[in-house]
């Protein structure tokens, strides 16, 4: 488990379906995990049950960020195309949206980035944010990561194309 004195960061658990399955089926945000169907119940528990959580034979793994103090659970942040070779792994956030603006996707984001540079020994991690969500590209510059390249019209949301910008954090030797 990860943590500082306000947050942990944990691997999904039963009691979290409910929670997922809220977050999972928001057709508004389908667009972030380029998926058009929802997800069951089922589903979701067969994902906690029969996840291996071996992020080095699934190359991916989804934390749980959870508050400390009360319990409630705040958000979601996942590695995603972990390459050990090349020592790199993708990053998204979803913070839920009563908790935003308060600093959780900071510190889970200091977290997990110490995280993947000590324990993994990653070289580098990357994400992909749309140009228009400029609160999410704020924090993510605030953390050290690097806009080197825009994809053109490169999702299609709200019946209009979307410039996705790709962002890097390399490692200091």
């Amino acid at each position: 488990m990860l943590q500082n004195e306000t947050i942990l960061l944990r691997a999904p658990e039963l009691q979290d379906i409910e929670t997922l399955y809220q977050w999972e089926n928001d057709a508004k945000v389908w667009y972030l995990s380029q998926t058009l169907v929802p997800f069951s119940h089922f589903d979701l528990e067969q994902f906690i049950l029969q996840g291996n959580h071996d992020i080095f034979a699934e190359k991916q793994f989804r934390f749980m960020i959870e508050e400390k103090e009360t319990g409630n659970l705040l958000g979601a942040i996942d590695l995603f195309d972990f390459d050990a070779y090349n020592e790199r792994a993708g990053i998204g956030i979803l913070v839920d949206s009563k908790y935003r603006r308060q600093g959780f996707a900071g510190m889970a984001l200091d977290l997990i980035i110490e995280y993947c540079f000590s324990k993994l020994k990653l070289h580098q991690l990357y994400c992909n944010i749309l140009n228009s969500n400029t609160e999410s590209l704020k924090l993510f510059r605030n953390k050290n990561f690097v806009i080197v390249g825009v994809k053109k019209d490169w999702i299609f949301n709200d019946n209009q194309f979307h410039d996705e910008m790709l962002l890097q954090y390399i490692r200091k030797s």
